[in-house]
Order: C-alpha cells, then sequence, then structure tokens
C-alpha cells in the first residue's frame, strides 16, 4: 500500500516549503533539498509506483527526453561536462513523480503554497526597499546600479525567480477564493499590482515582459472575473508603468531612452552583448548543424579561442542555446516533446478552468517567447523553476495527473 503518514506528511512540508530559499542559498542548497525530497519518492515506494508511471505517456514522453540528453552527451565536445548536466536529468523526471503521486494523494501542497507566498512577498519587500534605498535590507546592492540584486547578492536574477513562484502563487490565490469578497478582490488586486510594480523596479526588461504577457494569458483563460476588472488590471499597470517611467530617472533610462538608443543605433546595436552572443551562437550552429557541440558545450567553444565568439556560459536565449548544443536534430525533440507534453492537456485545462494549472501553462509559454534574453534552459536554477511548474501543471488537476487513471490505494 502507498500511503502518505503524518510523518512523511511533515517530511514533504518541511521540504518542499525549503525549495525557495534553497534557490537563493545556492546551487549546492537547492541540490541537496531535491535530493532529500526524491528520497521520499523512495520512502513512499512500496509496490508499483514507478511501473504505474511507465504506463503514462507523459512520463515515457519525459524517459525519450532523457534518453536523447543520453545521447547527446556523446556528441559534446566536451563529454564530461555534458554527460554530467545530462545524466543529473533525472532529477527532474523523479521530481514530477513525487509532485503527481502527492497531489494524487492529496497532499497538502496548501500549506506549502502559503508559506512560498510569504517568501514570495519578503522578496517583493526587499526588492522595493532596495529600489528606494540602493542595497537591500542585508546592504546587498547591484554593481552597475541598473538591476536589482535582493537576497541573490551579486546575481541579477531576481526576477527569474518571481516569475518562477509568481505564476504558481496567483494561480493558487485565485483558486483558493471561489466566490470573491469585496476584501478578496482589493487584496488580489493590490497582490498583483506590488508583483508587477516589483518586475518593473528590478529592471529586468526580458522578465517584466514575459511577466506582462503572461498574465494577459492568465486574464484571458481565467473565467472568475469580468471583463471590467481584466481592463481595470489592464489600464492600473499601464498607469503605473507610465508613472513610474515619468518620474523615476533610472527606469525612464533602462525601459526608454537606454534601450531605443542602442537598438537604433547600428554600431551601438552591434556591441549589445545579447546580440553578439545570439551571433555566435549561430555561428557555432552553423559549424555543427546536425547534434550541435553538446548539452553546457557552448562555453567550450566560445570561450575555447577556436572562433572569434562572444565568451559566455550560454547563449542566454533558448532557441539559440538549444541549436549551438543540440543542432536542428536535438532542437526539434527537444521542442517537439515539450510542446508536446505542454499542450496535450490543453483541451483538460480550459474543461477544468483549474487556476493554479493555468498558472503554471502561463509560465511554461513564455519561456519561448522568440529573441528575449533569458538564462540557460538545463542550468540547475531556471530548470528548477521551469520543472516545478511543469511538475504542478500536471499534477494539480486530478484529470492530468498521470495517477489519476490508475488505481494506487
Amino acid at each position: 500500500m502507498l500511503r502518505i503518514t503524518k510523518l512523511s506528511n511533515f517530511y514533504f512540508i518541511l521540504l518542499f516549503s525549503f525549495i525557495p530559499i534553497s534557490i537563493f542559498l545556492g546551487s549546492t542548497a537547492s541540490l541537496v533539498n531535491l535530493f532529500l525530497i526524491l528520497i521520499g519518492l523512495f520512502l513512499l515506494y512500496e509496490t508499483g509506483l514507478l511501473v504505474f508511471s511507465f504506463k503514462d505517456r507523459a512520463f515515457l514522453s519525459l524517459m525519450i527526453l532523457y534518453l536523447y540528453l543520453i545521447f547527446n552527451s556523446f556528441f559534446s565536445l566536451n563529454f564530461e561536462i555534458g554527460f554530467l548536466r545530462n545524466f543529473g536529468f533525472i532529477r527532474f523526471i523523479l521530481l514530477f513523480l513525487v509532485i503527481n503521486f502527492l497531489f494524487y494523494k492529496k497532499f497538502e501542497f496548501k500549506k506549502v503554497f502559503k508559506f512560498w507566498l510569504i517568501i514570495f512577498s519578503i522578496f517583493i519587500f526587499d526588492i522595493i526597499f532596495e529600489f528606494y534605498n540602493g542595497h537591500n535590507i542585508f546592504g546587498f546592492e547591484s554593481e552597475n546600479k541598473k538591476r536589482i540584486v535582493s537576497f541573490f547578492k551579486d546575481e541579477q536574477v531576481v526576477g527569474a525567480f518571481l516569475n518562477g513562484f509568481g505564476f504558481i502563487l496567483i494561480g493558487y490565490l485565485f483558486n483558493r477564493y471561489e466566490k470573491f469578497s469585496n476584501k478578496q478582490k482589493i487584496f488580489l488586486f493590490l497582490f498583483l499590482i506590488t508583483f508587477v510594480s516589483s518586475m518593473i523596479f528590478s529592471g529586468e526588461r526580458s522578465n517584466t515582459i514575459k511577466l506582462i504577457i503572461g498574465l494577459m494569458i492568465f486574464f484571458y483563460l481565467n473565467d472568475k472575473i469580468h471583463l471590467k476588472q481584466k481592463l481595470f488590471f489592464l489600464f492600473s499597470v499601464i498607469l503605473i508603468f507610465t508613472l513610474t517611467f515619468l518620474n523615476v530617472t533610472e527606469i525612464k533610462h533602462r525601459y526608454g531612452k537606454d534601450l531605443i538608443n542602442q537598438v537604433k543605433d547600428k554600431e551601438k546595436r552591434e556591441r549589445i552583448l545579447y546580440f553578439q552572443l545570439y551571433k555566435s551562437a549561430f555561428a557555432i550552429f552553423k559549424e555543427y548543424p546536425i547534434t550541435g557541440v553538446g548539452n553546457k558545450n557552448y562555453r567550450v567553444v566560445s570561450c575555447g579561442g577556436t572562433f572569434e565568439l562572444a565568451c559566455s556560459t550560454h547563449p542566454h536565449q533558448i532557441y539559440f542555446e538549444f541549436l549551438s548544443e543540440h543542432g536542428i536534430l536535438g532542437t526539434l525533440i527537444l521542442l517537439s516533446i515539450i510542446f508536446y507534453l505542454i499542450f496535450k492537456n490543453y483541451s483538460k485545462m480550459l474543461v477544468r478552468r483549474n487556476l493554479i494549472q493555468i498558472g503554471c501553462f502561463c509560465y511554461l509559454i513564455v519561456n519561448f517567447i522568440p529573441i528575449l534574453p533569458g538564462g540557460s534552459f538545463f542550468a540547475d536554477f531556471n530548470a528548477t523553476f521551469f520543472w516545478i511548474n511543469f511538475s504542478i501543471f500536471y499534477a494539480s488537476n486530478f484529470h492530468t495527473n498521470i495517477f489519476s487513471d490508475f488505481k494506487i490505494k
């Protein structure tokens, strides 16, 4: 029999609640926390859990994706670093199993979401604090003063952190209230406005665009609020951005003058780091068009002196990352499997209108907006956000949960 005891319930609540804290503590803490969660899979395993999993198309598709990544390792210019990243991807497939199983067994994820909401709110407060004071509550500050670092000290990734948890929490808050009272409407409105404002203040243009587009999709698919309320929220966001843009010099430069000047001027445009990275990634793709240079191997070529390329750990754009490191063959495999897994449950999502699931769907979709820069898709930081959202996307709706068709006692 597979069951969740009081002890295992506490175990998972503690570890899942710790995920956002482990992420800003660093990759080691995040990996250890995830490893402890996965150990729980085998603590719960008494009969047939993995056997049941292999009967599900989503799980089988993920295993095909995993086998492809192992295959990709043999085409890596540096086999060791490619294989280590590819082999380690199994942890996200196991996480997918754990989250689906816990939702299936009605694990108290509400307690986890409440704790995430507290951590998320602390981050929002800290971003606003740093925006007005030049440093966060611990004294951390960005070197170039253009973007917020918050608790990440010397890394400008707080926008990715907000989006990674934000769409789940928005869905949770809307799902929580079946019928909205006026107080609940005001609370949700203020929460959304504060979230969007903090993202604008972060100076992360790409993640701000992703957030706005994601929210537009969320509101379009959300049938719990009326058209007037949707338009009112949209108008409020536009108004807040306009007022901030007109009155705050840093925002005016970051989202306006600085960006426009770079794009209009050909010489400045050629010097934009992201454009250089995109050109470098495409140059690598042309040299290795079929299989690419291997996962995590962009750095090997771009920093190895073979070509005159922009040296970086990755191209900072998902399609250029796929093309340069996986070639046309790998890119087609990756995108086909991922898009299939996301859209295969689209109709079930629309029928049930589970807003946690819709929130996760919005996050998954905005990761694939063309041109916009972002982190490496397979790096631990970004991959953790993507596969948590992906796992909850499946698990939170009983009709898409991979265990829903099987009678697990």
